[in-house]
This record gives C-alpha cells, structure tokens and sequence, in this order.
C-alpha cells in the first residue's frame, strides 16, 4: 500500500504528519511524494486564516482527482474546525481533528472494511492530555523538530488556534527525553523545540518547568544543537537566559513574536505586553547574550491600524534591531473577536505597508549578516543545489558555500565572504 502526506501550515503540522507516518510504515506502507499515484492521502490542514481553510480545500480536492479511488483522510486544525464541512467535499472518506492521531491506521482500516465516512471529530475545548506520538526520522528536514506541548491559553483576539487544539497539555519529560536520544541515534545534529505555545511548557505540570527541560536537553549525550522555535517576550526568565548565554548547545538565536509596535494595537490584540516591556527585554537579552539573533513576528493591517501606528510600529522595529522579520498581512478569520472589529483595513494598503516592512527586513537583515562577516560561523549544511550547498548558522544567518555534498549534515564553522540577505557567500575555514 502506498501512502502520501500533503501538509499545511506550522512546524508542529510538519512533526505530526511525521509521527503518523511512523504508524502507517510500522504497518508497511510505502511513502511516495503527494504528487504521486498513493492508495491512502493523509491532508494535515492548518486554519489560521480564512485563505488557510481555502488552501486546505483546495488541496484535499487537488488530491481526490488525482486518484478518487484513494482513501482520503483529513487531519488538523481545519478539520477540528470545520469537520462536516470537509466530510461535504465529495471523496472525503475520514475527518480526524488535532488529538488521537494515533489512531488514524485504525480508522483507516475501519474504511476500508466497512467503506462508511467517519467523523472521529471530538471536542478538544477541555482535553488535558498530551497525545504521545513517537518521531524517529524526518522525511525531508536535516534538523529534527521536537514536540514538546501542544495547545494554549492565550486567545490573543486575531488567532483561532486555542479553539482548534484547546489548552496547554504539557509532555512528559521521560518521553521528550527518549525522543531527543533516539533522534541523536538516528543522526539528528539540532533539534528545534517546537509547540503551539512552546513557552507554556510545565504551566500544567508539578514542579517541572521550561528551564528544568533545557537543562535535562542540553545533557543529551552527542546533542550538538538545541533551538527553541518560538517563545513569547514574557516566558524569557533569566534563568533561560543565563542557561542559553552558558551553554555552546543553544543556538544563539530567539525568534520573540511581536506582532504589533503600536500599544493601541497590541491591547487590541489582547497580547500581555506593551512595547516598553517588549524593548526592555530585547536590550537585557541582548546585554547577557552579546551576538544573539532575534527575528519576530508582525502583523500589518490589524483592524484600525491607522498611518501613524503603522509608522509608529515601523519606528519601533528599527529600535528592535532585528535580524529578520517574518510579515503577515492581517487575515480575518472566523470566529475570533478581530473578525468582528470595526474598521477593517482595505487589502491595497495592507499591501502597502507588507511591502514597507518587507523592504525593512532586507535592510535589518543585511546589517546584521554584516555584523557578522569578521566572526565564524557555526553552520548546519542540509542541502546542495548544482553551484553551492547551504545551511543555517546558530544564529539562523542561511549560508551558501560552493557544493560539497561531503558537508550534508555535518556543523562546520564558516567565514562571510559575501554578506547579502537570501545571498551570503561563506567559506570553510
């Protein structure tokens, strides 16, 4: 039996269509690429924004076409959502939301002997147990991702997310610890610690925390790297910080969502933060970890971001100094509170203003590449093209150095030769 994975979305998607799939080949099926003729196409659907729905329908369809004999199975966060509006779409044969993916193989076979479309869609809303999947491998990702909670409890007023996975259900430490040795076994040089709320980590565990996982982490024998994928300004303790400014195993690179650099936005939002606490704790990384990369988040054309916020947010990124940003235009989605706000910005100029960012990002990134271009850099290579082989440093700078497939999956320090955003040359030293 072939079997093929489409996925959307975050890395979390990325790791659990990964754990499934460790199911289905424990069961002997082969994985063929998504394009591809398969007997069993898993969809792992995200539902952030309304045009996230939208691309999960439209991959789902794209799927039954090429082969409407297949057995079709939709998991994820639309589907948590919107299960009977999937189970609708002609070919669907099974609806699976955000918890028990363990059991996808046994509905599977379920279809198959009974050919009667399931809805094993259940509410999540107080669900408090962490579903225990196991990845020893990663299909197409030299860098491992880790799961180490699902869930959160935040409910900023834009976001969906806590409805469709439900409240921060922590994993046990043993397991994490057993995934993290079996991936360094298996020839995993950086891990990358991934979560719906990666920071809530131990807030629905006795006397166990973020910074005691950290520390059990970075005594992984053979663990080269360790990278926390995404952490809210407020979860950043000192204890964190010393631990990252102490330890050669954590990459020295924080990715700190911001979101916003208007207050009045971000009370709209309802995040926990205002910009002076923000930048108070961006300059007192910066001072106990000199060197330290930090990219964001920010939405553009939230619901009343007037001009002036908009330069007032752009004000504000420059006095971050950040060494990339990731920009999303505002996107409505159903069911959450932004939805509702008055004064929704028109798409030309949330054009407008991505673009003023995007062209930002080019200048902060460039500079700090450029910061960077008399140190050496510790790079992880993962891949080659026909010219140059590429990877990511520590602090996430992506580098190019001419092929040497010999480097795949080794972390090698490197020089800049060449400091260009999306184009830094390195050499091997």
């Amino acid at each position: 039996m072939k079997i093929a994975f489409y996925t959307l979305g975050c890395k979390v998607n990325t790791y659990e269509t990964e754990s499934v799939w460790e199911l289905f080949k424990e069961e002997g099926y082969k994985r063929v690429d998504h394009k591809e003729y398969a007997d069993v196409y898993v969809v792992n659907t995200c539902t952030v924004t309304n045009s996230g729905d939208s691309k999960s329908r439209k991959a789902i369809r794209k799927l039954i076409k090429q082969n409407p004999e297949a057995v079709v199975a939709v998991m994820g966060c639309y589907s948590q959502m919107s299960a009977e509006e999937i189970l609708e779409i002609d070919g669907v044969d099974i609806v699976i939301g955000t918890k028990h993916r363990e059991q996808l193989i046994s509905l599977v076979k379920e279809y198959l002997r009974e050919r009667a479309k399931i809805n094993a869609v259940t509410d999540v809303s107080r669900y408090k147990v962490f579903d225990e999947v196991h990845v020893t491998h990663f299909t197409e990702n030299t860098r491992a991702f880790l799961k180490i909670q699902d869930g959160c409890n935040n409910y900023c007023s834009y976001c969906i997310i806590p409805y469709a996975r439900g409240p921060v259900r922590s994993r046990s430490k043993d397991n994490i610890l057993k995934e993290a040795n079996d991936l360094v076994k298996n020839g995993y040089h950086e891990i990358v610690l991934t979560g719906i709320h990666t920071g809530g980590y131990g807030s629905d565990l006795d006397n166990y925390t973020l910074y005691n996982l950290l520390i059990d982490l970075s005594n992984v024998v053979g663990l080269q790297r360790i990278r926390i994928s995404s952490i809210e300004i407020n979860e950043l303790s000192n204890e964190i910080l010393h631990l990252i400014s102490t330890s050669n195993i954590f990459a020295k690179h924080l990715h700190i969502p911001l979101q916003s650099g208007s207050d009045e936005v971000l009370i709209m939002m309802k995040r926990k933060y205002n910009k002076e606490e923000y930048l108070n704790k961006i300059n007192d990384i910066r001072s106990k970890i000199p060197g330290i990369a930090i990219t964001t988040d920010v939405i553009v054309g939230f619901p009343s971001e007037t001009d002036d916020m908009y330069q007032e947010m752009v004000q504000f990124i420059k006095e971050c100094a950040f060494s990339e940003l990731h920009v999303f235009p505002y996107s409505k989605r159903s069911g959450t509170k932004a939805a509702l706000m008055k004064d929704q910005i028109n798409g030309v100029i949330k054009s407008i203003r991505v673009n003023g960012l995007l062209e930002l990002n080019e200048v902060l990134a460039t500079n700090f590449i450029n910061q960077n271009k008399n140190n050496q850099l510790s790079v992880l290579f993962e891949y080659s093209d026909e010219l140059y082989t590429y990877g990511h440093s520590d602090t996430y700078i992506n580098v190019k150095v001419d092929k040497n497939a010999l480097l795949h999956n080794k972390i090698i320090n490197i020089t800049i030769e060449n400091a260009k955003y999306k184009d830094t040359i390195g050499k091997v030293v």
